[in-house]
């Protein structure tokens, strides 16, 4: 215990989650400590994340934080040295990852957060800093219990110029980014928008550095000219107007995914009144206290109500979901995400359930909407090499829930247990 407090005394809060790994290293060296033997997860429907037929009565085998092996209890062979845990009756599903978060503040406790809801893995899209940089660096480890972190580092948007930009992209290759984020939007006619000009400078300076450029968008023009410039992801819906032919065929040509965020719009102008989830006990469990009460505020609710962008927003949430149908239809990837994160009404974790329950709106089916939330998520966003499905070699980052999603996707809210790289998430309680 002495050395995880020497750890603690130099860190900021933000590096709380990686102290807590490096010391159990530490204290682990010292021990000499012998390698846990695996665990044996039985019993469970396993829903693996690829979009397959759940396996019924499996096993899953983790060994070092790692998926050893996974299949129906006829065709795994349960190591004799093996931990069991009994999930008889439950489900179990990949933890999901939000494509489109913000976790550059209070880092700790949103990754603490967003894992007791499921959400094991969390791009965050702008505004990280280097101390962001040694989470996302040291979270490679059997000992991890809180949510992956991924960056994108500052966001470029508005009326910067190119000199600006190169600056701004030349920070996020020195952070190693596993993103660029830029905004190509003026939020319904109220902020000056990036120009082409500088758009297309920075994704020619960042693709000449390797690095990935994930665009916030609006429009559907905005959006045609950045898919044929080259950008390489979708971080919003068009919500302008319904998607046409040439943007499907650009999107399909360049493989290029979407990030619907559909819960982003609807918090636009959710809060006019006291939405009827404020009472689901799931929220409640985990819900910023002071974010339900700025969300009950009477004057703001009354602000909210009375705001044109706030009906602007709502007017854009049936093109958004329309889009998403039609795109899924075709064939476009999409990556489950919801902005959450960085605006206190913008519920961590929760909010990743909305958006679940919005794209069953949408009219995609659960298996569809749990593959957007794992193994597509992770393909979209370059994790599937580790991460997203429930397959030997990846990292056990998994959820387990009491009734079956596939019936009905709200049942991702019956979940009982989080485990990442196999180790049991703290409830919070």
């Amino acid at each position: 215990m002495r050395t995880i407090r020497s750890c603690f005394g130099c860190l900021s809060p933000a590096l709380l989650c990686v102290a807590l790994i490096s010391c159990q290293r530490v204290s682990d060296t010292e021990s000499l400590r012998v390698a846990p033997p695996p665990v044996a997860f039985v019993g469970a429907t396993i829903i693996d994340g690829t979009g397959r037929a759940p396996i019924e009565d499996g096993v899953l085998v983790v060994r070092d934080g790692r998926i050893e092996a996974v299949g129906s209890s006829d065709a795994v062979t349960v190591p004799l040295d093996a931990d069991q845990v009994d999930l008889n009756g439950r489900t179990m599903m990949p933890g999901m990852i939000n494509s489109h978060g913000h976790a550059a503040e209070d880092t700790a406790i949103k990754l603490s957060l967003y894992a007791r809801y499921g959400v094991t893995t969390v791009v965050s899209l702008g505004d990280e800093t280097a101390e962001h940089v040694v989470i996302r660096d040291s979270q490679a480890t059997p000992a991890l219990n809180l949510s992956r972190l991924y960056i994108a580092g500052p966001v470029m948007e508005g009326a910067i110029t190119e000199e600006e930009a190169a600056e701004y992209v030349a920070q996020a290759a020195g952070m190693n980014a596993d993103w660029v984020k830029i905004r190509v939007d003026d939020d319904l006619g109220t902020e000056p928008k990036m120009s082409e000009a500088v758009y297309s400078a920075v994704i020619a300076d960042a693709h000449s550095r390797s690095l990935r450029v994930a665009s916030h968008v609006f429009y559907l023009d905005d959006t045609k000219q950045l898919v044929r410039i080259g950008v390489d992801l979708l971080a919003h819906s068009v919500r302008d107007r319904e998607v046409d032919d040439e943007l499907i065929s650009l999107m399909i040509e360049n493989d290029l995914c979407l990030i619907p965020t559909l819960t982003r719009e609807m918090s636009t102008f959710e809060y006019a009144t006291t939405p009827e989830w404020f009472s689901d006990p799931f929220f409640l469990k985990g819900a910023d206290p002071a974010g339900i009460e700025e969300a009950n505020d009477p004057e703001n609710q009354r602000a909210m109500a009375a705001s044109p962008i706030a009906q602007g927003y709502r007017e854009s949430l049936p093109v958004a979901l329309h889009n998403l149908k039609a795109l899924s239809d075709v064939g476009v990837p999409i990556a489950m995400g919801t902005d959450s994160g960085a605006n206190p009404l913008r519920f961590p974790g929760y909010f990743e359930h909305l958006e679940l329950e919005m794209m069953a709106q949408a009219g995609l089916t659960p298996m569809q909407i749990i593959v957007s939330a794992t193994g597509d998520a992770a393909r979209c966003m370059g994790l599937d090499q580790d991460l997203g499905t429930l397959t030997p070699g990846k990292w056990a980052d998994f959820a387990v829930m009491t009734q079956s999603p596939l019936g009905d996707i709200r049942n991702t809210k019956t979940m009982e247990s989080v485990w990442i790289a196999g180790n049991r998430v703290s409830d919070g309680d």
